[in-house]
């Protein structure tokens, strides 16, 4: 057990901010949801302000946290610059060509590219974990089948069972097949998988006194959060607080703390918005940032499409709602390119750095 003290956890800034930040999200979502049973459980409505602060100031917020990554970095938008240019555009055209065919088909894509970055963020912070395990092949595909099934599993019991009183973005985005049986197979090996997770933790830990403490805290969050708030509970609260708060916040912090490192080994080739986002003080002009354009697209949103919180949105609310199709097929994929430009652009970001 001396030998089990000694191993140095693979933090990816320190233990007490990857705690707070990276690991708890999912744990303290899961507290608030447990501390009301009733609001949460079957619940179709969500109080506005509530709303406000969980899709706007955390959800919205996190994709602008990538401009940090990209386009506030002054090296970054040099070495990348036709990637950075690419992939917008190219998500705009598509996203038109989606909308002009079926609204419902760019919904319903625009769903799913956010359920797979979602399910690859909890896969990459898992290897970013990993990284300085002793492991053979074996251990490393366990872990990956393990928080895959962690996320999958919920996402495929979503569809094989309709009756779920939230949806991702719209009514009916997601693809619906009522079989019950394949649903509960899919649940057995579900099970399994996490069975043979445990077993090969134990095996680790009694072979090699190797315990990853943060990888492990990481796996059983997202299991805790993915089940929770798609398969037990059936509220669309209940679902918006594990899902927001455990992939918004720990994006957000990775980006603050990779960046600010950078940051501060590249201070002479910093824009003016990363020296006051990195600098004294310099988280809290991180968050007003990320909450000012979110609450700016957001009062978009409201003002020329949904008309739903004028009163969280009175300097949008004289904004004319926008109904014809044509216009609507050119703005709408316009006021969700941020969103799709994250989804996309996330896949390369966060590969061309091989170390963290």
């Amino acid at each position: 057990m001396e030998k089990f003290k000694e191993i140095k956890q693979p933090w990816l800034n320190s233990a007490s901010s990857d705690t707070i930040f990276i690991l708890l999200p999912p744990y303290l979502a899961l507290l608030i949801v447990g501390f009301f049973p009733m609001q949460f459980k079957e619940s179709e409505a969500m109080p506005a302000l509530y709303w406000l602060i969980l899709i706007v100031f955390v959800d919205v917020a996190h994709v602008y946290s990538t401009l940090y990554r990209t386009y506030f970095n002054p090296r970054e938008l040099k070495s990348k610059k036709s990637l950075l240019v690419a992939v917008p555009l190219f998500c705009y055209v598509i996203s038109v060509v989606f909308y002009s065919l079926d609204q419902l088909l760019f919904w319903r894509v625009l769903a799913y590219l956010a359920v797979f970055h979602f399910i690859r963020q909890q896969y990459g912070i898992m290897r970013l974990y990993s990284r300085h395990e002793k492991k053979d092949k074996l251990s490393v595909v366990i872990d990956s089948l393990t928080i895959y099934s962690a996320t999958i599993y919920p996402i495929c019991f979503w569809h094989l069972n309709p009756n779920r009183n939230f949806n991702w973005f719209i009514e009916n985005d997601f693809l619906r097949y009522p079989l019950p049986f394949l649903s509960q197979l899919f649940g057995w090996a579900y099970v399994a998988v996490l069975v043979l997770y445990i077993l090969k933790e134990i095996a680790l830990l009694y072979k090699r006194k190797q315990f990853n403490v943060p990888k492990n805290i990481l796996i059983l969050g997202t299991v805790l959060s993915w089940y929770f708030g798609i398969v037990y509970y059936n509220g669309d609260m209940a679902f918006t607080t594990l899902n927001v708060l455990s992939h918004g916040i720990p994006y957000m912090a990775l980006i603050w703390f990779f960046e600010k490192k950078r940051y501060s080994k590249e201070m002479s080739e910093g824009s003016k918005v990363l020296k006051f986002s990195f600098g004294k003080y310099g988280v809290v002009v991180f968050i007003l940032i990320l909450a000012s354009l979110a609450y700016a697209e957001e009062g978009l949103w409201d003002g020329l499409i949904w008309k739903e919180h004028n009163d969280l949105f009175p300097a949008f609310s004289n904004l004319p709602k926008i109904e014809e199709r044509q216009l609507l097929s050119l703005l709408v994929p316009l006021l969700a390119l941020p969103q799709s430009t994250h989804y996309v652009l996330d896949g390369f970001i966060w590969k061309i750095r091989k170390k963290f």
